[in-house]
């Protein structure tokens, strides 16, 4: 039998999305992206395991061959896709569907309410489930699953290499005034 595994399933284009529209104002620079590969190192760390990373890009004009390149030379396995619709969230719905029967742990970079569904049929208490992004635009409906870890990107994971321009939210149950006095 394999070794448990943690599953880090990325769906950049939201990130990047998210990154842009609602903290940048503008589209980013690459020296503003997150660095992926601290995504992979920090989940090894925080779940004291092999961490197979799945980075899912939609491909329907031109594949960025460059960036393809960079997520393969730092671990990633880049999932180039294709077709109708969403699929970059069709196919990120379907690998978590399928890592139901798997016993691994599993860790969503995303913001997408749709992916509820899924991450929920994960919390069946056998596994970890997280959802990595900027906390304060993860969808809502993630912090009621049972079990679900919210993580940020730049404050608790350090996947940037600078400060972003915007003001930390603070959940209820971090807040310590101290820190205000």
């Amino acid at each position: 039998m394999a070794e448990r595994m943690t599953y880090l399933l990325v769906d950049g284009e939201n990130i990047d999305a998210t990154l842009g529209t609602s903290i940048l104002g503008r589209r980013p620079r690459p020296e503003e992206r997150p660095r992926w590969d601290r995504l992979l190192e920090w989940a090894e760390r925080a779940f004291d395991q092999d961490v197979t990373g799945l980075f899912f890009l939609a491909a329907t004009t031109e594949l960025p061959t460059s960036f393809v390149q960079a997520l393969l030379a730092i671990g990633f396995k880049p999932i180039p896709l294709s077709g109708e619709g969403k699929v970059v969230d069709i196919a990120i719905q379907r690998t978590a569907e399928a890592l139901v029967d798997r016993d691994a742990d599993v860790v969503l970079v995303s913001h997408d309410g749709d992916f509820v569904d899924q991450v929920s049929a994960l919390c069946d208490g056998s596994r970890q489930v997280g959802v990595i992004g900027f906390t304060e635009f993860v969808n809502s409906q993630f912090r009621n699953l049972p079990g679900v870890r919210i993580f940020d990107l730049e404050y608790d994971l350090g996947a940037f290499n600078s400060a972003l321009p915007r003001t930390r939210v603070i959940p209820i149950d971090e807040f310590d005034p101290l820190d205000f006095l």
